[in-house]
């Protein structure tokens, strides 16, 4: 047994244990993927540890080791698909990754087997432009013809230097390895560019890691006298597993940035980044002296929701009413969930207060119409009030407080004792005159 391979399990295995942790916490889809990478290159190192033994368990061991550290890579690989869900993907993985143990297995087990060395070599080349060409129908990503590509040239080249007396199978190991991982390096660069630190010292790390595979063959052809200890080259795997870990803990900061400003329900900007937003419109709309409207819209009878049809009903509503709003406004204006049951809507750009009325007597009619939830119909209405920037209010503080107003004027002209059979009323839209409500107010 080689004991000089236990300290790097040691380092592998706790950076497997700090992975862990913060792929526990993280709701990154890929984690669980990383993670299974790095528990097969702690059983490539275990793997190397026995590869020394004598007779069939060396054998055994050194397979065990290379096609671990290849199956790592490809699960690197396959995480970063945008597509990896579909079953075409799936399947590529796993037929790659069986060519890929039998072409090793040969090498291992059955050097000599020159003819169906050469097969499996041919092989690797043209399964994944096979599997490539069959799902093209199906909008086939750039990462997977990124992947034909890599692995035809490895076809060639292993059909050309397999056979070599002396290096031949070396250099046939290196150059799978090799292709696995610049195939990481690349799917990581397309998959996360973007100037951060975790992207960029994992594909520099996936590049040194690749070109230990093509720099350890070379010096020992070229340099045979140059000697480096094994632990060097084992430094690029720690430089991508910190890689990694930066890139969960940015993705976890992206995401609680992320939850701070949004509802989590709706995906809808929250009561603090509405407020951002109000104010951003007002400031262009005093700078180009134009104006601005602010809608404010209660779902009637939301409570009574909840109470009949339960909670769940309750979230899927509040989902859908989000969707029918996002679905009406122009992109520039804002869609904003301000409470339980409240919805705001900015409109910055240019908008007279006809338009404004316009808008939001559509978007009561669209909540006219019942929402089906499997069998079950869910009515839904909603009650609406307008302020209009510089009309009703000059800041942001009192178009609130005048659309708010006109919401509740309009919620109690217009309430109806519920009839559970029926859907929940929504009356017409009309104007009311916000100035004279705030008035009243003071």
């Amino acid at each position: 047994m080689d004991w000089g391979k236990l300290p790097d399990l040691a380092a592998v295995i706790l950076f497997a244990s700090a992975f862990a942790a913060v792929a526990r916490r993280s709701r990154a889809p890929v984690s669980k993927l990383w993670l299974t990478g790095w528990l097969m290159i702690a059983l490539h190192f275990t793997a190397a540890a026995f590869a020394s033994l004598p007779n069939q368990t060396g054998l055994v061991a050194t397979f065990m080791s290379v096609t671990a550290l290849a199956w790592a890579g490809m699960l690197f690989n396959w995480a970063s698909e945008p597509n990896r869900t579909k079953r075409s993907s799936f399947w590529m993985l796993i037929t790659m990754m069986g060519a890929n143990c039998y072409y090793l297995g040969l090498l291992a087990f059955d050097p000599s087997n020159t003819w169906a060395r050469t097969a499996a070599a041919i092989t690797l080349g043209i399964l994944p432009l096979t599997l490539a060409l069959i799902g093209v129908r199906g909008k086939n990503h750039p990462l997977r013809w990124a992947t034909v590509v890599f692995y035809c040239i490895l076809s060639v080249f292993l059909l050309a230097f397999q056979d070599r007396p002396g290096t031949g199978t070396l250099l046939a190991v290196n150059a799978v390895l090799f292709t696995v991982y610049i195939g990481c390096c690349f799917h990581f660069w397309f998959a996360y560019r973007r100037a951060t630190a975790g992207a960029f010292v994992t594909i520099a790390g996936f590049l040194s890691w690749a070109s230990v595979f093509v720099i350890v063959p070379s010096i020992s052809t070229f340099l045979p006298s140059v000697h480096f200890e094994n632990e060097v080259w084992n430094l690029p795997k720690y430089i991508v597993a910190v890689g990694m870990i930066l890139l969960l803990l940015e993705e976890q900061i992206e995401h609680n940035q992320y939850l701070a400003l949004h509802d989590e329900l709706t995906g809808l900007p929250n009561r603090r980044l509405f407020q951002d937003r109000l104010n951003g419109a007002l400031e262009r709309a005093r700078r180009t002296n134009t104006n601005a409207a602010l809608l404010l819209l209660d779902l009637d009878h939301f409570k009574h929701v909840n109470d009949t049809f339960g909670h769940y009903a309750g979230d899927r509503v509040l989902e859908h009413v989000g969707n029918v709003f996002l679905a009406r406004v122009r992109r520039s204006d804002t869609v904003a969930r301000t409470g339980g049951d409240e919805f705001a809507v900015i409109l910055a750009e240019p908008v007279s207060r006809a338009d404004a009325e316009r808008v939001a007597q559509s978007l009561v009619t669209l909540l006219d119409e019942p929402f089906y939830l499997g069998d079950r119909r869910i009515p839904i209405g909603a009650s609406v009030g307008i302020a209009l920037f510089p009309d009703d209010a000059n800041n942001a503080e009192g178009l609130c407080i005048a659309a708010d107003l006109q919401m509740y004027d309009y919620k109690h002209r217009h309430s109806t004792p519920i009839n559970p059979a029926l859907p929940f009323p929504v009356a017409s839209f009309s104007a009311i005159d916000t100035r004279q409500r705030l008035q009243n107010a003071d």
